[in-house]
């Protein structure tokens, strides 16, 4: 599985091209105006920049991603994991549940994701 590393601004531009893909680049360039305060330059740099990576593509003025939003958020997820809890799902788990109640049912959702993907 290819993985795709990206900063801030260029998720929140992924979330837009998620969001109305096919979107012809024009339209792109309003919408990143409106919701991401970006002059029409940096929406065409962040493009061409995702586009090189093979995060996207412009083909005659229609921009379309090739990374999909669950693989892009797998990779961030598993990047955050690796950076501040040296890679351990139970050192993160518990930084995030500190402080809180599970309800039954999340107790029971959590269990089942845990059986599913045990290992043997």
């Amino acid at each position: 599985m290819e993985t795709y590393h990206l900063s801030d601004s260029e998720y929140r531009f992924m979330q837009v091209v998620w969001d109305t893909e096919p979107v012809g680049s024009g339209e792109l360039v309003a919408l990143c105006r409106e919701k991401l305060g970006w002059k029409k330059s940096t929406t065409y740099t962040v493009l061409k920049k995702l586009g090189e990576r093979g995060v996207v593509q412009n083909e005659e003025s229609v921009v379309t991603a090739l990374a999909s939003r669950e693989t892009v958020t797998e990779a961030a997820a598993e990047a955050f994991v690796d950076k501040t809890f040296n890679g351990s799902l139970p050192g993160f788990l518990t930084a995030f549940m500190s402080g809180r109640k599970l309800t039954e049912r999340e107790a029971e959702d959590l269990k089942r994701l845990i059986d599913q993907y045990q290992e043997g």
